[in-house]
């Protein structure tokens, strides 16, 4: 991987052929895990595992620690993942998430933590990697609320998701990808949502709030309504105008 600093905590290690970065109280349970093969592996034969759809396939699996967690392994999107798969050439993008995520956390932006990264090497230049975060309990996506004829509770998910948008545009960070599967909301006791930001790996900070802003709800709201025309989301028009202005806080 690139780069030889961390963030503080972190340690650099490998197992075999694997370039790993851990949080460095999870080191040995990492180092256990991998000894699967690869992190990815460790997730899929635990016994207690449990298999979300999305890009690929991603196991929620505690770590030999006991830590409740989720591994993904990584694979591109776009028109050429068909060709590329999961191969990048290195750096892969496994590290820049790692300190994206740490970025935006201490900017008091809720991301899942990231826990550890392995970069596994394929044939001479290609590389392969595996992301582990902390699993954030009882949450479903902001895709779940949209579906949902109850109105409060599509109204309360919006909510979160404007306070989230807004935060990460205070921060001037710029998410080409969001959409209403990589924003993750988790209930509170005061019955309202905290909101989650998923896929930061291609979060790019930008140099002033209002152009990320305008970036982020345009390709939010771009989403919602796809989902309403694909999938028949119960949101309205009127409740995406509410949210478009909640964000401008």
């Amino acid at each position: 991987m690139a780069g030889d600093s961390l963030p503080p905590g972190f340690v650099r290690f490998h197992v075999g052929n694997a370039h790993v970065v851990s949080r460095e109280s999870l080191a040995a349970a990492i180092r256990e895990a991998i000894t699967a093969g690869s992190l990815y592996e460790y997730g899929a034969r635990h016994p207690r595992a449990r298999r979300f759809s999305g890009r690929g396939v991603v196991y929620a699996a505690p770590l030999p620690s006991g830590d409740a967690a989720v591994i993904r392994h990584s694979r591109r999107g776009g028109a050429f993942a068909p060709i590329t798969r999961d191969l990048f050439l290195p750096p892969t993008r496994a590290e820049h998430e790692l300190r994206t995520s740490e970025r935006l956390r201490a900017a008091g932006i809720a991301t899942p933590e990231v826990l550890a990264v392995a970069v596994y090497p394929v044939a001479a230049i290609l590389r392969r990697a595996d992301v582990v975060t902390r699993e954030i309990s009882n949450a479903f996506d902001l895709a779940v609320a949209l579906m949902s004829d109850d109105a409060a509770m599509r109204a309360s998910a919006l909510n979160a998701t404007a306070s989230l948008v807004a935060a990460l545009s205070d921060a001037a960070a710029h998410h080409p990808d969001l959409n209403v599967k990589n924003v993750l909301l988790q209930p509170g006791q005061n019955g309202r949502p905290a909101g989650y930001v998923l896929d930061v790996d291609r979060i790019r900070f930008v140099n002033e709030r209002s152009r990320a802003l305008n970036r982020n709800v345009a390709r939010l709201l771009r989403s919602a309504r796809k989902w309403q025309t694909v999938n028949g989301a119960r949101v309205t028009a009127a409740e995406l105008s509410d949210f478009a202005a909640a964000c401008q806080r």
